[in-house]
């Protein structure tokens, strides 16, 4: 079996040195990323088979009659057998993951929901919590359009990370979160309810969804806000349209035109494969509205207590305390309880 994903990989390498594949720019794409996938999982079966020849060698001294060499390669096989093991779990985990998007990149949208501005703050609460997080683990962060408020929150943000195995970390955060605090504007001391919604999607890549030039219009308008001397004097911002499914995307914080296209067709890809994989899979038509809901303050996936200063997942029925910890990027509580549900 492992011989298998060897010889597999030795045949992509041999197709990748063929000249008439780099000709084909679709197709060397393709074998550049089912390489790049393949990578991690042949280095793993390498170390195994060389853990197992030392180990069937070790056997073969076992059987001889030298008692001084029979003890050491038992005392050695032993080992050998422990970490032989672990490398079988992980090379079958990595073989036949249970969700295969789990590896990829994602973009995060964040929007405020009910609660007007104190919705704004909370998703600026949110888009910090992650982005520390993110951090913590030596991801990458890349924000790829914004929306303020007047008071510093976030009416939208739509941001990139990059990491390994960034999708199965943060694919539970989806849906809505409910906050319940005391708003700073408020003079009487009234708790208010409010929420926001959180869109988790793996990354699409050009190998995985193709777009065509006939299937999207784009239009280009002045950007607004932060931006310098440029702002509203230069037609940088792009909103494009997949005209099939009604899909629209805007990205204005780009210094170019030619950035903010990269990055509208970037959070494009992301949506239209979400889509796709939800209607694969029977679900809701749309994956993003299957995640967020409505975003009223009925339907929630969490909600952030401050007056008992208390964070509670509904769908695991678990709480946490310390809400301001856990803001400040100190997620690893929460989803290591996620992880223990897929081990």
């Amino acid at each position: 079996m492992y011989d298998e994903i060897i010889d597999k990989f030795h045949k992509i390498e041999k197709k990748l040195g063929d000249p008439e594949i780099s000709k084909n720019l679709d197709e060397l794409k393709k074998l550049g990323k089912e390489r790049s996938d393949m990578v991690a999982l042949v280095d793993l079966v390498l170390s195994y088979q060389k853990l197992d020849k030392q180990y069937q060698d070790n056997l073969e001294l076992i059987e001889g009659s030298d008692p001084e060499m029979k003890a050491m390669a038992e005392e050695e096989n032993n080992e050998l057998s422990e970490k032989i093991e672990k490398l079988k779990e992980v090379m079958e985990e990595k073989r036949c993951p249970k969700d295969p998007r789990d590896a990829k990149n994602i973009i995060v949208e964040i929007r405020g929901g009910a609660g007007g501005d104190e919705s704004a703050l909370f998703a600026g609460n949110l888009f910090r919590m992650y982005t520390r997080y993110a951090e913590k683990r030596n991801f990458k962060v890349d924000i790829l359009n914004s929306n303020t408020s007047g008071i510093g929150g976030l009416k939208e943000v739509i941001f990139e990370i990059k990491g390994p195995g960034a999708y199965g970390i943060f694919k539970h955060e989806a849906g809505t979160h409910r906050v319940q605090r005391v708003p700073e504007t408020e003079k009487q001391g009234r708790v208010h309810t409010s929420t926001a919604t959180v869109v988790i999607m793996p990354e699409a890549e050009e190998v995985d969804l193709e777009i065509k030039a006939n299937d999207i219009r784009i239009d280009t308008f002045c950007s607004s806000g932060p931006g310098g001397q440029s702002v509203n004097t230069t037609y940088s911002a792009i909103r494009i349209v997949h005209l099939s499914t009604g899909t629209t995307v805007s990205c204005q914080d780009q210094k170019s035109q030619h950035q903010n296209k990269e990055k509208a067709m970037q959070i494009l890809r992301a949506r239209l494969l979400a889509i796709a994989e939800a209607e694969r899979q029977e679900k809701e038509t749309k994956e993003r509205q299957g995640q967020v809901g409505g975003g009223d303050r009925s339907d929630k996936i969490r909600t952030y207590n401050f007056p008992q200063d208390r964070i509670t997942d509904h769908r695991l029925n678990m709480s946490w305390h310390n809400i301001n910890t856990i803001l400040e990027g100190d997620l690893d509580p929460i989803i290591s309880e996620f992880k223990k549900l897929r081990s």
